[in-house]
């Protein structure tokens, strides 16, 4: 039995996200599993680094899956990359250990999130950045984004009800670049809870057109109160850059 690795990009616009549906064929998983069924006859389940939301888009999704077939790789991404829609991409394809698990085995992720930060639309970035026309205190946001920075318990920056699981995630990098109108947020940690990242940015946000303040942030992680913190940012800013895993 082989175990395979893929490294995934995608557009997520069109699509519900990547978690398989089963009365729906429009996830990112779904997809990938029909064709590689296809090519390999037989029956594939894919295992992905985790769940990416309605929307979301990806540069570097990990996933593996195991199989019998004795197919080349060459031939095995040739196939994928034919037979996909254009708006999903294998980047790369390797054998890798048995015990490799896309989702267990992964030690860090590293997320991007765009602003579009004008009081005008862009026609272009609309499906790959969030239109907040506010002005911005990007100086308060730095301050903000260093407060986030290191271990915490972030349910109150997530979709998450009570649960038994550890909510505690480290973050090891938060940043903020201006790239004229478009402002790119880098988020980089061992784990990010549902949705965690799309409040984070809420939050910034809030904080940076002054709805609210800077204590918020630590008044979030000791209430641990989901409604105290910012909102949920759309979906369509977000890019899943990549997912690390010990060598």
């Amino acid at each position: 039995m082989r175990n395979i690795k893929l490294t995934i990009e995608y557009d997520g616009t069109r699509y519900l996200g990547w978690q398989r549906l089963g009365d729906s064929d429009k996830t990112i998983q779904g997809k990938i599993e029909n064709i590689l069924t296809q090519i390999t006859r037989s029956k594939i389940e894919i295992i992905g680094s985790g769940r990416t939301d309605a929307g979301t888009h990806a540069r570097g999704q990990i996933a593996n899956f195991k199989t019998d077939s004795k197919m080349a790789l060459s031939e095995m991404i040739e196939s994928l990359n034919r037979y996909l829609p254009q708006d999903i991409v294998i980047k790369e394809i390797e054998e890798v250990p048995e015990r490799f698990h896309a989702r267990y085995n992964a030690k860090g992720k590293k997320y991007s999130y765009y602003l579009w930060n004008n009081a005008i639309p862009s026609a272009f970035e609309r499906h790959y950045s969030f239109h907040y026309s506010e002005e911005l205190d990007f100086e308060l946001m730095d301050e903000a984004c260093r407060k986030l920075i290191g271990t915490h318990d972030f349910i109150g920056f997530s979709s998450l009800k009570k649960t038994k699981k550890s909510t505690t995630r480290t973050i090891n990098e938060l940043s903020i670049q201006k790239e004229g109108d478009l402002i790119h947020f880098t988020f980089i940690g061992d784990g990010f809870l549902h949705k965690m990242v799309r409040i984070l940015m809420g939050t910034l946000l809030e904080i940076g057109s002054g709805t609210l303040k800077l204590e918020t942030i630590d008044e979030v992680f000791k209430s641990k109160i989901r409604s105290e913190a910012g909102m949920t940012v759309p979906a369509q800013g977000l890019f899943l850059d990549e997912v690390y895993y010990r060598d």
